[in-house]
């Protein structure tokens, strides 16, 4: 079956296809001839994930996953939330964000660095009538900030969190394909 990933992100097309490759077809919206994507303009993980999935399943006509998904961080008032990719420009390397993120935090004490990554995936399934059922499922993961950025195998906001409950970073997970 072939499943797009409406994403443009190329860490987590890899990501998808290394979790879900050896059951699906897993393609890019280029390779599904999708132009352009859609607007984020949703208040919430729910409201932009839906906005994305339906926007790659009208123009493909196939079976689509989004997500949307963000690090929300307690002492910053749950920003960058849903603002994450765009957080201080779309534009703005991760290194410059992470480490802006890390001074705006530097005099933060451990018991107040709570944060969470949340993520939402949104299923947009061809139905028989040529509207698409959506299917929709969100999750987070607690964690905190960490004191400096570190790691090799991760991307965006993964070398500043830290999960205390494993003693790890996201980025310190087996390499993908």
């Amino acid at each position: 079956m072939k499943i797009v990933f409406a994403t443009h992100n190329e860490g987590k097309l890899r990501e998808i296809k290394a979790v879900l490759g050896e059951y699906f077809d897993i393609v890019s919206m280029a390779e599904a001839g999708v132009e352009g994507e859609a607007q984020e303009t949703g208040k919430t993980f729910e409201e932009n994930s839906r906005l994305k999935a339906l926007y790659a399943a009208e123009q493909s006509g196939l079976c689509v996953l989004a997500d949307d998904s963000g690090l929300e961080i307690d002492f910053l008032g749950g920003k960058p939330g849903v603002e994450s990719a765009r957080f201080m420009g779309h534009d703005t390397s991760y290194d410059v964000k992470n480490s802006a993120i890390l001074e705006l935090m530097k005099d933060v004490p451990d018991d107040k660095r709570g944060a969470r990554f949340v993520c939402c995936i949104t299923a947009a399934v061809p139905s028989e009538n040529g509207k698409f059922e959506i299917l929709q499922a969100k999750e987070t993961m607690e964690g905190i900030i960490a004191h400096k950025i570190s790691g090799e195998n991760g991307f965006g906001y993964d070398p500043i969190f830290f999960l205390p409950e494993y003693g790890v970073k996201f980025h310190l997970r087996k390499k993908t394909k």
